[in-house]
């Protein structure tokens, strides 16, 4: 248990692991030197005032919160194996074991963390009904409890709830044993007999964390730097599984590899290496804390070779208990290039940091995620009491990720998209809503040619038709997807309620006019505007619907918020829907190189619109474009925004590729529209070693040391990866060389 304080970890004199640690050969075995001590100091005193640690007090309260729960599934188990006649021995018999996993098994918890448990029962107690419904039941009569929330078609089936305001997240794996031991070791493989794979699933939790606690060199130090790391994720606004990014196991894995890579580092000089290494890291080479290992069993493993699908993950981290999975498939071209960025970051400021130029602090100054791009989507959910907007948030927040795919696929990776994890809400409103945000930009190094573009009303349309597929779906919850452009932003996203002051050109300076002449000429605004409609409808549109794609923008606001809905929360507010919103793209460029989608009907006379990127509205628009028409009694429908023809790829056009079955669904699932990973073209060597362990090293070892030299810290070389002994070369700056008998063709081609 992690008290309010962390371990003294002040540099012990360095001495040369003497047993050997992950896949590869260490880079480093240097140890720290009084400088390293000093800047260690300084982190662990930072984190500790950062409040990362949590009080005596709050870790006496979860072990009493534990205690009451496996309380519970005991009685419950009990309770069932009463009411299906067994014996009065097997009644007394009967039992359940509570475990926990995540951050608090590894001891990097924090104040007001929720605590990931699972709940082992015997085979005769089933996951579907007995613990989704009957133990839902029980708890739900539990005054303690609150905000129960069953997820039971999750990738790993969970019961989320708050006991005593500490949230729990429970998950249930039923073995083949009539009774379950109090001593069960779930590291064992027997556990694994007779079960099936989300039962698998829910029990790698835990069988991962006890095997990355067994493969660090110092659990210690590996603590305090995924603590660490983690926080700085948070900061930084890639903190988030669902949404894209890494979750606790990928970090806590990152950091494990890195422990292993220097295993005499302190936590300040490994914060440092983690940025370095993963830097100039070549993905789509996989991280791996030991080699993959087939059994008997049969269960799949993470084999790209043998598993079409496993070709398309962007970012493999694989996790070290048996059957080996990527526990990063949710990454996305998009967020693995922002994580890149973030890690870029990163390693400057810790490069600052070594040369006394910096301070900790600034390593964790927060993402200002609303003053990176000029244009956003906003995703506004709202229902009608506070339990629905509860699981209604879960479903939406846990499809958002296909938004960002999608975007990818129908604009063939051209359109950017940035997923902002955080949520939002208004607190003045009455409305019971919270809101989503995405950062829009075109991607860089690419030229548009001129009136290309790309229509993404069909992928809203697509998406919105999936949420609303909600099987606990009621009145009053609904979604609305809105484009925002930054100086519309509302107040309530920014931390104090206010916007941050900026220098804004005005449209006169932008235009070369004075002020006083854009004033002096808004008499032809309509003019302009009818003359960029009429552009607009002269590219990529059905010439009998042209008033369908020019639409109206709506009004210029100085900020966006959920005022013009007010009526629509509260029941008494007409509210009619105004024509779809076309965003365009400039072919200019801002000064921090982000090219601005506009509104139509807001572009400077004069600008050369080169690109174009269309929101539609055929099911719902958006909160924001709400406005009340006086005289109106009722909501009206959908207005009907006809899709554009023009389509970068769509899933009728995939189907025509010529590309096996089991890619094309790979393709739609994750999004990648990019060339398959060339896994199996390499010699006939490296794919029967591929996920076959050897003497030496083991499968994968698939570029473990491969990164790429994309910054200014020392390179770190490596032609692939071979099941012989490689040659490491060790240098003084930390540069490693291996010189690969195979290379592994598990890089883009």
């Amino acid at each position: 248990m992690v008290g309010p304080q962390s371990p003294n970890i002040a540099s012990p004199p360095p001495q040369s692991p003497t047993k050997k640690y992950g896949i590869t050969k260490p880079i480093s075995l240097a140890g720290p030197t009084e400088a390293d001590s000093q800047r260690n100091s300084e982190l662990q005193k930072f984190l500790i005032d950062s409040g990362l640690y949590e009080s005596r007090e709050e870790a006496t309260k979860r072990e009493e919160v534990l205690g009451h729960i496996d309380l519970i599934v005991k009685g419950w188990v009990k309770q069932l194996t009463r009411e299906r006649g067994y014996s009065d021995q097997m009644v007394e018999e009967a039992n359940a074991v509570i475990f926990t996993f995540g951050s608090y098994r590894l001891g990097v918890h924090g104040p007001g963390a929720d605590i990931d448990t699972l709940c082992v029962g015997p085979s005769y107690v089933n996951r579907e009904e007995d613990f989704f419904i009957l133990l839902h039941n029980i708890l739900a009569e539990i005054e303690e409890v609150s905000e129960l929330q069953p997820v039971p078609d999750a990738h790993v089936p969970v019961m989320k709830f708050k006991f005593q305001g500490i949230s729990i997240d429970l998950l249930y794996a039923s073995v083949s044993l009539l009774v379950v031991p109090e001593d069960l070791d779930i590291s064992h493989g027997s556990v694994l007999y007779n079960i099936d794979e989300k039962t698998v699933r829910s029990l790698n939790g835990c069988r991962v964390a006890d095997q990355i606690l067994k493969l660090v060199p110092n659990i210690e130090y590996f603590r305090m730097t995924l603590r660490c790391l983690k926080f700085w994720a948070k900061k930084r606004g890639v903190y988030s599984n669902v949404t894209g990014f890494l979750g606790g196991v990928n970090w806590a894995l990152l950091v494990a590899r890195v422990c292993q890579l220097y295993p005499n580092a302190i936590p300040s000089m490994l914060v440092s290496r983690f940025f370095r290494v993963y830097t100039q890291w070549r993905w789509p080479n996989p991280v791996m804390l030991c080699s993959i290992k087939e059994d008997d069993l049969g269960f799949p493993v993470w084999d790209p070779r043998k598993n079409p699908r496993d070709r398309y993950h962007h970012m493999p981290i694989i996790t070290p208990a048996y059957p080996c999975m990527n526990s990063s498939y949710n990454v996305s071209i998009s967020t693995l290039r922002v994580m890149m960025e973030q890690f870029q970051s990163g390693n400057r400021i810790c490069e600052e940091i070594g040369m006394n130029k910096a301070r900790w602090s600034a390593l964790f100054e927060p993402y200002q995620f609303f003053e990176a791009y000029k244009n956003y989507l906003q995703v506004d959910i709202v229902a009608a009491d506070s339990d629905d907007l509860l699981a209604w948030r879960g479903w939406v927040e846990s499809r958002l990720r296909q938004l960002t795919l999608k975007i990818e696929r129908d604009t063939n990776g051209m359109l950017q998209c940035h997923p902002y994890p955080n949520e939002y809400g208004d607190p003045s409103r009455q409305c019971l809503h919270c809101a989503f945000f995405m950062g829009l930009q075109r991607r860089e190094g690419i030229t548009g040619q001129e009136g290309q573009q790309f229509d993404i009303r069909g992928t809203v349309d697509e998406f919105r038709q999936e949420i609303n597929m909600y099987i606990f779906w009621k009145p009053g919850m609904d979604i609305y997807v809105s484009h925002v452009r930054r100086r519309q932003l509302p107040a309530f996203v920014f931390p104090d309620g206010h916007k941050r002051s900026r220098h804004v050109r005005t449209l006169g300076q932008q235009s070369g006019k004075t002020v006083g002449d854009a004033a002096g000429h808004q008499s032809e605004s309509f003019e302009r505007h009818l003359k960029r409609k009429n552009d607009t409808e002269m590219v990529g549109m059905k010439s009998d619907k042209p008033e369908k794609r020019a639409s109206f923008s709506p009004q210029k606001l100085e900020s966006v918020s959920l005022d013009n809905s007010a009526g629509r929360c509260t029941g008494t507010s007409p509210i009619s829907f105004s024509e779809g919103v076309t965003l365009e793209y400039s072919a200019r460029d801002d000064a921090d190189g982000n090219s601005e989608v506009r509104p139509s009907g807001g572009c400077l006379e004069g600008e050369k619109i080169t690109d174009s990127v269309h929101l539609g509205n055929s099911d719902h628009e958006s909160i924001q474009n709400m406005q009340t028409s006086p005289g109106v009694n009722n909501l009206t429908g959908p207005c009907e925004v006809p899709c554009s023809e023009h389509r970068v790829m769509s899933k009728g056009d995939l189907n025509k590729e010529k590309i096996g079955g089991s890619d094309k669904r790979a393709i739609l699932e994750t999004g990648s529209f990019g060339r398959l990973l060339n896994w199996t073209g390499c010699d006939g060597g490296v794919d029967q070693e591929l996920v076959k362990p050897c003497n030496q090293t083991a499968v994968g070892e698939i570029a473990e040391t491969a990164f790429c030299s994309n910054s200014s810290t020392p390179n770190l070389n490596s032609e692939g990866v071979s099941c012989a002994a490689d040659s490491v070369s060790l240098l003084e700056n930390d540069c490693v060389i291996a010189s690969g008998a195979l290379e592994v063709a598990c890089r883009r081609s």
